[in-house]
């Protein structure tokens, strides 16, 4: 494949995600604690959780570490980074979440499991295929050290507010409770914010277009999903903070 095919590919691919967005915007995905049971057949959490971020961990990792001949060394880092990512969320996470008797549409997972094989797939052909070759100079470009320290702190602010809703629910088995500490002082959803941030990264240290491509759909997705998740809040508890925020302190 040409790379302007692939770009065209990638373009048309960030074109559905703009043209899902106020879809998104409209209708909460049905799980978690928008679960509904009107949307067919059930999964557990965690299986489901598995299942679907696991297509991004391997497709990525098969495109990208089998495909050439001998991997640069940057392109090596950047797999890295991916895979580093998807074995928390899709090996790590799952196993420490209690949900025990929790479920999710078995059509929301395959949707998930489609998105991560596309959104792994234009990756790892990128990287694994595609992709020329960073410049040897290209660790000291202001991209890539930018990149670097925002992913590192977007994966940071991600994993320790996983951690404290994860405790949370371990408190209070069954239950949802408003959750405190860290940034939950000022939004509903800095576990989200954090992972914005963390691809966001990604995305200025690769400069490329299909990182982009992810950047823009996790914004899509998970945008949407916060604003959801705060106004539940906000109609679950009469007491819930009236100034915290959806997404963004002081502004969203």
């Amino acid at each position: 494949m040409s790379i302007e095919t692939f770009n065209t590919i990638v373009l048309i691919w960030i074109g559905i995600a703009l043209f899902l967005f106020p879809v998104l915007l409209k209708i909460p995905a049905p799980y978690g604690r928008h679960t509904r049971y009107n949307w067919g057949p059930m999964i557990s959490n965690r299986l489901g959780w598995f299942l679907m971020e696991l297509p991004s961990l391997l497709v990525f990792g098969w495109l990208t570490l089998s495909k050439r001949p001998s991997v640069p060394d940057l392109i090596t880092f950047f797999a890295f980074l991916w895979i580093f990512h998807y074995t928390y969320r899709a090996i790590i996470f799952p196993f420490l979440i209690n949900t025990r008797g929790k479920k999710m549409p078995v059509v929301i997972m395959l949707f998930a499991v489609f998105f991560n094989l596309i959104n792994g797939g234009l990756n790892g052909y990128w990287f694994g295929i595609l992709s020329p070759a960073y410049p040897t100079d290209w660790v000291t470009d202001f991209r890539f050290i930018g990149g670097v320290i925002l992913f590192v702190t977007g994966f940071a602010i991600h994993r320790h507010h996983d951690r404290i809703l994860i405790n949370l629910r371990k408190n209070s088995p069954g239950s949802y409770q408003i959750p405190t500490g860290g940034l939950f002082r000022f939004i509903s959803c800095p576990n989200f914010l954090g992972e914005m941030i963390e691809w966001g990264g990604f995305a200025l240290m690769t400069w490329c277009l299909p990182s982009t491509s992810f950047f823009i759909w996790t914004v899509v997705n998970l945008l949407p999903r916060s604003l959801d998740h705060h106004r539940w809040y906000r109609s679950s508890f009469a007491d819930y903070p009236a100034k915290r925020k959806a997404l963004v302190p002081f502004i969203l």
